[in-house]
């Protein structure tokens, strides 16, 4: 068993090093077809302050406002998307917890009468 937990081990440890050697890998090769380390290159996505306060986000160099989000959010609330699953999950959490609330009760008005 011992040896079995440390080949184990060793193999997880092995891939972890492996994981992080082929991102460096990756890394530098990006830089290497680029030509050059750009200190301006963008992520994917980034967020900024502005000078008067106001968030402004970056999707893929798409700039995104609050406006855009809101309107999403108006239009799928038109479309009354309905998701079967999420309406089920809220409906069992609703009821574990009317379920606990009510044992809660139970238990704590027995201590009481005794």
């Amino acid at each position: 068993m011992k040896l079995f937990m440390l080949k184990g081990v060793l193999l997880a440890s092995l891939v972890f090093i492996s994981v992080l050697a082929g991102m460096q890998l990756a890394n530098n090769g990006m830089d290497k077809m680029r030509g050059y380390e750009d200190p301006d290159f963008k992520s994917a996505f980034t967020i900024q302050e502005n000078s008067d306060g106001n968030v402004e986000t970056a999707i893929l160099g798409n700039d995104l406002s609050s406006h855009d989000l809101e309107q999403k959010r108006k239009t799928l609330e038109e479309m009354k998307a309905f998701n079967f699953f999420s309406n089920i999950g809220k409906k069992l959490a609703n009821g574990l917890t009317e379920m606990a609330e009510k044992s809660l009760e139970l238990i704590t008005n027995k201590d009481k009468q005794e």
